[in-house]
Protein backbone atom coordinates (compact mmCIF):
# COMPACT_ATOMS: atom_id res chain seq x y z
CA UNK A 1 0.00 0.00 0.00
CA UNK A 2 1.16 3.20 -0.75
CA UNK A 3 1.85 6.16 1.71
CA UNK A 4 -1.05 8.20 0.65
CA UNK A 5 -3.05 5.30 0.08
CA UNK A 6 -2.07 4.47 3.70
CA UNK A 7 -3.11 8.10 4.72
CA UNK A 8 -6.52 7.65 3.06
CA UNK A 9 -7.28 4.36 4.98
CA UNK A 10 -6.44 5.93 8.29
CA UNK A 11 -8.29 8.99 7.44
CA UNK A 12 -11.51 6.88 6.96
CA UNK A 13 -11.24 5.17 9.88
CA UNK A 14 -13.41 8.06 11.52
CA UNK A 15 -16.03 7.76 9.98
CA UNK A 16 -16.24 4.45 12.60
CA UNK A 17 -17.28 7.53 15.35
CA UNK A 18 -20.71 7.98 14.05
CA UNK A 19 -20.76 4.72 12.91
CA UNK A 20 -20.94 3.73 16.56
CA UNK A 21 -24.12 5.40 16.73
CA UNK A 22 -26.11 4.25 13.58
CA UNK A 23 -25.35 1.16 15.26
CA UNK A 24 -27.15 2.18 18.28
CA UNK A 25 -24.59 3.26 20.86
CA UNK A 26 -25.62 6.47 22.91
CA UNK A 27 -24.01 9.64 21.34
CA UNK A 28 -22.14 9.92 24.82
CA UNK A 29 -20.02 6.76 23.79
CA UNK A 30 -18.67 9.07 20.92
CA UNK A 31 -18.12 11.45 22.62
CA UNK A 32 -16.03 9.46 25.10
CA UNK A 33 -14.29 7.97 22.62
CA UNK A 34 -13.45 11.81 21.14
CA UNK A 35 -12.49 12.96 24.42
CA UNK A 36 -9.53 10.14 24.99
CA UNK A 37 -8.63 10.31 21.14
CA UNK A 38 -8.12 13.91 21.42
CA UNK A 39 -5.92 13.71 24.33
CA UNK A 40 -3.66 11.28 23.00
CA UNK A 41 -3.54 13.04 19.96
CA UNK A 42 -2.07 16.21 21.99
CA UNK A 43 0.18 14.33 23.86
CA UNK A 44 1.68 12.72 20.80
CA UNK A 45 1.59 15.98 19.41
CA UNK A 46 3.38 17.51 22.28
CA UNK A 47 5.91 14.35 22.16
CA UNK A 48 6.61 15.48 18.66
CA UNK A 49 7.01 19.19 18.50
CA UNK A 50 8.03 19.72 22.08
CA UNK A 51 10.17 16.67 23.10
CA UNK A 52 11.09 15.61 19.64
CA UNK A 53 10.70 12.46 19.50
CA UNK A 54 10.91 10.97 16.38
CA UNK A 55 8.60 8.23 15.48
CA UNK A 56 7.92 6.29 12.09
CA UNK A 57 3.79 7.11 13.23
CA UNK A 58 4.79 10.22 12.58
CA UNK A 59 6.53 10.18 9.24
CA UNK A 60 3.77 8.34 8.14
CA UNK A 61 0.97 10.15 9.25
CA UNK A 62 2.56 13.74 9.14
CA UNK A 63 3.42 16.17 5.77
CA UNK A 64 6.46 18.11 5.00
CA UNK A 65 4.96 21.02 6.12
CA UNK A 66 3.66 19.34 9.24
CA UNK A 67 7.11 19.38 10.22
CA UNK A 68 7.05 22.77 13.19
CA UNK A 69 3.35 22.81 13.56
CA UNK A 70 0.13 20.65 14.56
CA UNK A 71 -0.08 17.83 12.61
CA UNK A 72 -3.44 17.18 10.48
CA UNK A 73 -3.93 14.01 12.16
CA UNK A 74 -4.57 16.14 15.82
CA UNK A 75 -6.14 18.79 13.80
CA UNK A 76 -8.98 16.05 12.68
CA UNK A 77 -9.33 15.26 16.01
CA UNK A 78 -10.04 18.37 17.17
CA UNK A 79 -12.67 19.30 14.75
CA UNK A 80 -14.52 15.40 15.05
CA UNK A 81 -14.66 16.30 18.84
CA UNK A 82 -15.80 20.14 17.68
CA UNK A 83 -18.79 19.30 16.52
CA UNK A 84 -19.28 16.00 18.30
CA UNK A 85 -19.44 18.12 21.49
CA UNK A 86 -21.51 20.96 20.02
CA UNK A 87 -24.28 19.60 18.06
CA UNK A 88 -26.68 16.76 18.04
CA UNK A 89 -25.68 13.18 16.19
CA UNK A 90 -28.00 14.32 13.03
CA UNK A 91 -25.97 17.28 13.05
CA UNK A 92 -22.62 16.15 13.75
CA UNK A 93 -22.35 12.74 11.95
CA UNK A 94 -22.89 14.51 8.67
CA UNK A 95 -19.80 16.55 9.09
CA UNK A 96 -17.78 13.80 10.92
CA UNK A 97 -18.81 11.55 7.71
CA UNK A 98 -17.66 14.28 5.00
CA UNK A 99 -14.53 15.08 6.70
CA UNK A 100 -13.94 10.75 7.60
CA UNK A 101 -14.79 9.62 3.66
CA UNK A 102 -15.38 12.84 1.70
CA UNK A 103 -11.78 14.02 2.13
CA UNK A 104 -10.39 10.75 1.43
CA UNK A 105 -12.21 10.47 -1.88
CA UNK A 106 -11.61 13.53 -2.75
CA UNK A 107 -7.79 13.63 -2.75
CA UNK A 108 -7.99 10.13 -4.35
CA UNK A 109 -9.44 12.31 -7.20
CA UNK A 110 -7.28 15.01 -7.63
CA UNK A 111 -4.84 17.67 -5.21
CA UNK A 112 -4.65 21.22 -5.72
CA UNK A 113 -1.76 23.78 -4.53
CA UNK A 114 -1.32 24.89 -1.00
CA UNK A 115 -3.07 28.22 -1.57
CA UNK A 116 -4.90 27.22 -4.21
CA UNK A 117 -8.11 25.32 -5.83
CA UNK A 118 -8.56 21.51 -7.08
CA UNK A 119 -10.11 21.24 -10.16
CA UNK A 120 -13.87 22.57 -10.97
CA UNK A 121 -14.56 18.10 -11.73
CA UNK A 122 -12.84 17.24 -8.46
CA UNK A 123 -14.95 20.06 -6.64
CA UNK A 124 -18.19 19.16 -8.52
CA UNK A 125 -17.45 14.91 -7.40
CA UNK A 126 -16.54 16.10 -3.78
CA UNK A 127 -19.70 17.98 -3.14
CA UNK A 128 -22.19 15.09 -4.80
CA UNK A 129 -20.62 12.71 -2.72
CA UNK A 130 -20.57 14.79 0.41
CA UNK A 131 -24.07 15.77 -0.51
CA UNK A 132 -25.35 12.08 -0.33
CA UNK A 133 -23.66 11.91 3.24
CA UNK A 134 -25.39 14.24 4.40
CA UNK A 135 -29.06 14.05 2.94
CA UNK A 136 -30.23 11.24 4.92
CA UNK A 137 -29.47 13.24 7.84
CA UNK A 138 -30.76 15.87 7.32
CA UNK A 139 -34.29 14.50 4.85
CA UNK A 140 -35.21 12.66 8.07
CA UNK A 141 -34.88 15.59 10.22
CA UNK A 142 -36.34 18.11 7.96
CA UNK A 143 -38.42 16.80 5.72
CA UNK A 144 -37.13 16.31 1.90
CA UNK A 145 -37.23 20.13 0.37
CA UNK A 146 -35.33 21.83 3.70
CA UNK A 147 -33.61 18.11 4.11
CA UNK A 148 -32.00 18.36 0.33
CA UNK A 149 -31.36 22.44 0.67
CA UNK A 150 -29.44 21.76 3.91
CA UNK A 151 -27.76 18.43 2.67
CA UNK A 152 -26.35 20.82 -0.05
CA UNK A 153 -25.18 24.05 2.00
CA UNK A 154 -23.21 21.68 4.26
CA UNK A 155 -21.59 19.97 1.37
CA UNK A 156 -20.99 22.95 -0.21
CA UNK A 157 -19.34 23.94 3.16
CA UNK A 158 -17.18 21.48 2.89
CA UNK A 159 -16.57 21.19 -0.80
CA UNK A 160 -14.88 24.92 -0.04
CA UNK A 161 -13.20 24.03 3.02
CA UNK A 162 -11.67 20.67 1.08
CA UNK A 163 -11.29 22.28 -2.02
CA UNK A 164 -8.54 24.98 -1.17
CA UNK A 165 -5.34 24.85 1.36
CA UNK A 166 -5.16 28.40 2.44
CA UNK A 167 -1.99 30.04 4.18
CA UNK A 168 -2.83 32.12 6.98
CA UNK A 169 0.38 34.47 8.96
CA UNK A 170 2.81 31.90 7.31
CA UNK A 171 0.55 29.16 8.38
CA UNK A 172 -1.36 26.35 5.99
CA UNK A 173 -4.77 26.08 7.18
CA UNK A 174 -5.69 22.52 6.99
CA UNK A 175 -8.66 20.86 5.73
CA UNK A 176 -9.00 18.43 8.53
CA UNK A 177 -9.84 21.40 10.82
CA UNK A 178 -12.29 23.57 8.97
CA UNK A 179 -14.71 20.36 7.21
CA UNK A 180 -16.72 19.37 10.16
CA UNK A 181 -17.39 22.78 11.27
CA UNK A 182 -18.49 24.78 7.52
CA UNK A 183 -20.54 21.37 6.86
CA UNK A 184 -22.11 21.57 10.40
CA UNK A 185 -22.62 25.10 10.58
CA UNK A 186 -23.66 24.92 6.76
CA UNK A 187 -26.60 22.64 7.73
CA UNK A 188 -27.46 24.58 10.78
CA UNK A 189 -27.86 27.99 8.87
CA UNK A 190 -30.64 26.26 6.47
CA UNK A 191 -32.16 24.74 9.76
CA UNK A 192 -32.29 28.31 11.28
CA UNK A 193 -33.55 29.89 8.37
CA UNK A 194 -36.48 27.46 7.83
CA UNK A 195 -37.68 27.00 11.25
CA UNK A 196 -35.99 23.62 12.05
CA UNK A 197 -35.22 23.19 15.48
CA UNK A 198 -31.80 23.41 16.07
CA UNK A 199 -30.19 20.52 18.75
CA UNK A 200 -26.93 20.80 20.39
CA UNK A 201 -25.31 17.67 22.26
CA UNK A 202 -24.73 20.32 25.42
CA UNK A 203 -27.36 22.70 27.38
CA UNK A 204 -26.22 26.41 26.48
Amino acid sequence: MSLELGRRAVHATGAGLPALWLLGAPWWTVQTVLAVALVVAFVLEYLRLVVELDHWVYRKLTRPYEDDSVAGYALYMVSMAAVGFIFAPTIAAPGMLMLALGDPVSGMLGSGEVGGWKDPDVLAATFGFCFLLAAPFTVSTAGVAVGALAAAVGALGATVADGTTPVVAGYVVDDNLTIPPAACLGIVVVYFATGVPVEFAVPF
